[in-house]
């Protein structure tokens, strides 16, 4: 069995071409059922926040006949931890196992951190490429944690991104991501971007073309009085169904998009609440990376600037399992 660390395994995954596997993926589809929650009491005792074990199985069925490409088993087991950042510790941890579907014998074990960052950023990417104008410019990414530097250079790379404005709960740690990524972002995308700090949320989130939203937030941060015509909005926290990124007034603005419905209606507080609320109805949310991929949706028609999209990511298993493919078959050699 192979063993990838989180260096092998941030190195494997150029942005692009993991977009593309996802789309790839999605269009084919897998076996997944919706990813296990297991609610722990809080290690540090009352008034901490309560920790998460995941568990995240997916396949693919294994050839039938000689020569087909071979199937594969996955499961991430990701544990997360709301008040590590109190002993300076990632919130979230993960490990991926790969293995065989004709055998079940195991063939890898990934860094799952890594993986988990990188196909969760690539998937709101991949979204932006059916629902962002193809003329965005301006992003704002609301939180400053491991996620906030992989969105913003997705975001980039799909778009031509001049830019960045990063807002977050501390100004210091906003002020000290910017600081880094106005040295790194341009060397990554081979072309100049501005990257600041702001401390006004209503106004960043006005001027911008995409706002991306990676918190652990129980309370609206992206308000629907805030947007205008032909914003995309990106929200990738909120996967259990108490948090919230978004009010009601934004749902009820934009054209709403899931990573995947079964996900999405059951985990994501962004629709469940709404949902609940009568503010949204099931059937307003539009179509999910499976319909966008397989063309059975086409997200922003061309032309159209003056829809407001929003897209929910809970993160899916499908995700977890196309990427550790592509990392695995990238370091093959």
């Amino acid at each position: 069995m192979r063993l990838l660390d989180a260096a092998q395994v941030d190195a494997a995954l150029d942005d692009i071409a993991l977009v593309d596997r996802l789309a790839a993926t999605f269009r084919a589809g897998v076996e997944m059922p919706v990813r296990h929650h297991h609610p722990m009491p809080a290690p540090t005792g009352p008034g901490s926040a309560d920790a998460m074990l995941l568990l995240m199985p997916a396949w693919t069925t294994p050839p039938r006949e000689r020569g087909q490409p071979a199937g594969h088993i996955g499961v991430k087991i990701v544990t997360v931890f709301p008040d590590n950042g109190l002993k300076s510790l990632p919130a979230i941890y993960g490990q991926y196992l790969l293995l065989d579907s004709a055998t079940g014998a195991p063939l890898a074990l990934l860094d799952g951190t890594v993986l988990t960052k990188r196909r969760t950023a690539c998937a709101s990417g991949l979204a932006s490429r059916f629902l962002s104008r193809p003329d965005s410019r301006r992003l704002l990414m609301i939180g400053t944690g491991a996620l906030a530097p992989e969105l913003i250079r997705v975001h980039a790379k799909i778009r031509p991104i001049e830019e960045v404005a990063i807002w977050g709960r501390t100004q210091a740690h906003a002020e000290a991501l910017a600081a880094r990524l106005a040295e790194s972002l341009p060397r990554a995308l081979g072309r100049a971007v501005q990257v600041r700090s702001v401390a006004d949320r209503a106004a960043a989130v006005g001027a911008a073309d995409i706002i991306s939203c990676a918190t652990l937030s129980k309370t609206p941060l992206v308000e629907g009085a805030w947007l205008h015509p032909g914003q995309h909005v990106d929200l990738v926290g909120a996967y259990t169904p108490q948090m919230r990124e978004s009010d009601d007034a934004a749902v009820r603005a934009a054209r709403v998009f899931v990573d995947t419905r079964a996900g999405a209606l059951k985990e994501a507080g962004d629709i469940v609440q709404p949902l609940q609320s009568g503010e949204l109805e099931e059937d307003d949310v539009l179509a999910d990376l499976f319909a966008l991929c397989r063309g059975e949706h086409r997200g922003r028609e061309p032309g159209d600037d003056q829809s407001i999209t929003l897209f929910k990511s809970v993160g899916a298993a499908l995700e977890d399992l196309a990427a550790a493919e592509l990392a695995v078959e990238q370091t093959a050699s």
